[in-house]
Order: structure tokens, then sequence, then C-alpha cells
């Protein structure tokens, strides 16, 4: 299977453990493909955010099985890294997401200026 830097890393985990450790340790928590290994998370995230890489494990959270409507039901399996970036190198991913939203105000402007 051939995947590409952008089909790799799918994305931060959000939790308040991830962010405690990524201001202290700049440790990061990534979810990725399920046919990623460690070279090639790596490889991306050097390529896609110019960091360098220190060290990278990777975890395979089992999906858990529930009931619903009278059936079990079971999530997939969730493939996480942990990557640990180089001394001088930072990047926080939860300052971006946590980004304000434009105002509304040309909305209320052109209510007023019809009535």
């Amino acid at each position: 299977m051939d995947l590409t830097i952008y089909d790799i890393i799918k994305g931060p985990v959000v939790s308040d453990k991830a962010y405690k450790l990524n201001k202290l340790l700049k440790k990061l928590f990534l979810k990725v493909h399920p046919h990623a290994n460690k070279k090639l998370v790596a490889e991306a995230l050097e390529k896609l955010f110019n960091v360098k890489v220190k060290d990278v494990k990777i975890q395979v959270r089992k999906g858990k099985t529930r009931m619903v409507r009278r059936k079990k039901v079971t999530r997939p399996n969730e493939k996480r890294a942990i990557v640990t970036l180089a001394e001088g190198y930072s990047l926080d991913l939860f300052e971006q997401a946590g980004a304000e939203l434009p105002a509304k105000e040309t909305a209320k402007a052109s209510v007023d200026s019809r009535g």
C-alpha cells in the first residue's frame, strides 16, 4: 500500500493529557493510519511541519464493544503515535485549533440598515 505524507497523519489527539505533555515535554499525540510505522510517521512530520523528530512511539488502542439496539457493535481500532521533538523545535497544534471565529457584525449591520 502506497501512503502519502498526507495519508499517514490523520490529526491530533485532543485531550487534557495530550495538551499537558505538549506544553511540558514537547510531545505530540497524533492519530495515524493503521499501516503507518515509526519511520513513516517521522518522515511525514519532518516534511509537513519542518521539525526534527527525536523519537516516535506507536500504540494501538483496541476498539471497545458495546450494545446498540440489542446488537454488539465494536468500534474500530485506533493507531496513535507519541512523537518527541528534538531540542529547539516545537509544534503547538492546540493554539491553531483554538483560534477565535470572526465577529458577525456585518449581518447585524445589514439588518439594521433595512429597518
